[in-house]
Parts: C-alpha cells; structure tokens; sequence
C-alpha cells in the first residue's frame, strides 16, 4: 500500500532559495545606494527601497502559502519580479539621468562581481572599491591596459548602480526559473483543492 499523499505538504524554506538570497542581498546594497545617493525626502528613495523589499517579500510569502494555495505561490513569486524589474528601471533611469554609462551584459566588471558570489552588501563595497582602483588607481588615474580609453574615470555611484543591476539580472533569471517549475508543478499535480479531494476520495474509499 503507497504512501498517502500529504494533504498540507512542505512549504517555507524560503531561505535556502537561491532567489531570495539574491534579492536579499540587491534589497540590501538598495538601501545603501538610496541612502547615500539619492535624495532621502524624494519618491525616488522610497520607491526603490520599497521595490527592493517588495522581491525579498513576495518570494517569503509565495513560499509560506504554497502550502494552501499554489496559484498564490506563483502570483506572488512573479511580483517579486515584477518588483526586481521595476527596480532595475530606476537603476537604468539613475544612469541615465546622471549621465553615467550603462554597462554591457558582457562587461567584465560585471562578470567579475558575480563571479565573488557575493553574499552581503559589504561583499559588493569591496567589489566597487576594488574595481575603481583596479582600473583607475587611488587617484583616479587610468592604471591598466584594459580599461576604459576616456579620461573621465568610474565613479562609485557608476560602478555601484551597475553592480545593482547585474545581481537583478541574477535575480530575474532565478525568478524566472523559479515561476516555470512552479507552473509546471502546479499542471502535473495541482494545487490544495485537487490534494483535498484526492484525500477525501481516498478517504471514502
């Protein structure tokens, strides 16, 4: 005789999710960002902040109620990113606004930040400060072949902002992933009502 099928199955855990993790850690380096370049009495700051909590969230609170409800799990797990892409706009609108480049997804500045897998916003800190003196010297100075040809050199809130959109874009793609399991699960094995009445059938049985 099989196992019966749990009615109330596993559900949390969310802090193992690599995606929670991720948004964590963008939700962190976020506060830092607005709190020191962005106007705290402005929209804008609290816009961002709230975006980035909002992803932390949503994924949290996706992963509690999939216990009940997977329709819910994965509305809220797609508004954690809507929530991450809302987010990399304003970053993308900062750049732009301040005249600052917007890296490529190719760039290696970029690749390396996630190559550090960093863990906490001051992970990313030492990151920033280690590309803007890799490249252009305590001083400002180009230093290396490889860097950029201008003569105006990174800035932190360049290297910062950009740093935040390439740990969204790790985000979104997890969210991504993670939204795709979820609706295939759900198709293959339905959700709290299809279980209840497969447990109440059994049960009369």
């Amino acid at each position: 005789m099989g196992t019966a099928e749990p009615l109330i199955q596993k559900h949390g855990g969310y802090r193992k999710l690599k995606s929670y993790q991720v948004a964590q850690l963008v939700y962190d380096v976020t506060v830092r960002f607005c709190d020191k370049y962005i106007d705290p009495r402005s929209r804008t700051h609290d816009q961002m902040v709230q975006s980035a909590r909002s992803g932390v969230q949503n994924i949290a609170e996706g992963s509690q109620v999939s216990a009940t409800s997977r329709k819910m799990e994965i509305k809220l797990t797609s508004v954690a990113r809507a929530s991450e892409e809302e987010l990399r706009r304003d970053y993308e609108d900062f750049l732009r606004q301040h005249r600052l480049p917007l890296w490529g997804q190719t760039d290696l500045r970029r690749t390396e930040l996630i190559a550090r897998r960093p863990s906490t916003a001051d992970d990313v800190a030492i990151w920033a400060r280690d590309t803007r003196h890799e490249r252009y010297g305590r001083h400002g100075q180009t230093c290396s072949a490889a860097a950029s040809t201008t003569s105006i050199p990174s800035t932190y809130p360049e290297i910062l902002a950009n740093g935040a959109l390439a740990l969204i874009a790790v985000a979104a793609s997890l969210l991504d992933r993670q939204i795709d399991a979820q609706a295939r699960a759900f198709l293959k094995d339905g959700g709290f009502t299809e279980r209840l009445y497969r447990a109440r059938s059994t049960a009369r049985r």
